[in-house]
């Protein structure tokens, strides 16, 4: 049976005895239902894994012992931050999970011209929490050490400026013929993903004016959710962890 992995925002400290948080616990409890002295594993983003026994499993809580921490090297030495324009239903949750699974930082959900979706208020809180659970959930499930943060929802000209400090930044559109080969090895890196629509002719000139470089990732159009994924797999190949053994 594969050990559960289990994130825990909590200070971990070999030897502590925790109590897991409400999600976490029902997880656990109710949805693996686990039973006392079974292994799990626990992370809170500090970038190491730490094994732990149940020591109780209740209906309302669970607590665990930690053991010796290990260090965990699965994230790339290329920090993507993800600026990913809204997308109607489970397209957006796709996008994060398996940009999450990809390798990526950070994701900012943006708003554009062609952007259907619109959130305000307590409807975008309760997305930006959702989505932070996708992330949450995906890191789980894909072994990665760190929990990519889902940042608050923005427009393009502030997300520009968010990025002004990033080694390469890319805007991903059909409509050229540039592709990623021969760029330098960057550290960090800014890619925007465009809405069902594909952004705009004006939006792109902007883009490229904050310094964006166009990109393609080949003759086909690819959907919303499918670009990022393509997108960081051919980024970290090229540039992060993609080549390494067992990546």
């Amino acid at each position: 049976m594969r050990i559960p992995r289990i994130y825990t925002p909590a200070a971990l400290t070999a030897g502590a005895d925790i109590e897991l948080d409400d999600h976490a616990a029902n997880h656990v409890g109710r949805v693996l239902r686990m039973q006392p002295e079974q292994s799990i594993e626990l992370f809170n983003g500090d970038g190491r894994d730490y094994p732990a026994i149940l020591t109780d499993v209740g209906k309302r809580h669970v607590r665990a012992r930690l053991g010796e921490p290990v260090t965990n090297a699965s994230e790339s030495p290329l920090q993507v931050h993800l600026g990913q324009v809204l997308s109607r239903g489970d397209r957006m949750d796709f996008a994060i999970q398996k940009s999450v699974e990809m390798g990526v930082a950070r994701i900012t959900p943006l708003v554009s011209e062609r952007c259907e979706v619109k959130l305000k208020g307590d409807r975008e809180d309760k997305r930006l929490r959702h989505w932070q659970q996708v992330a949450i959930s995906a890191a789980e499930q894909c072994g990665r050490a760190r929990v990519p943060t889902i940042e608050p929802v923005a427009n393009l000209d502030d997300w520009f400026r968010q990025t002004v400090e990033d080694d390469l930044r890319l805007v991903l559109h059909h409509r050229t013929e540039k592709s990623l080969a021969g760029l330098d090895t960057p550290q960090r890196m800014a890619l925007l993903v465009g809405p069902e629509g594909g952004l705009s002719a004006e939006e792109i000139a902007r883009a490229e004016d904050a310094g964006f470089l166009p990109a393609a990732l080949g003759p086909r159009v690819l959907r919303t959710e499918t670009a990022p994924v393509a997108a960081l797999a051919i980024c970290h190949w090229l540039w992060g962890d993609g080549q390494s053994p067992g990546a």
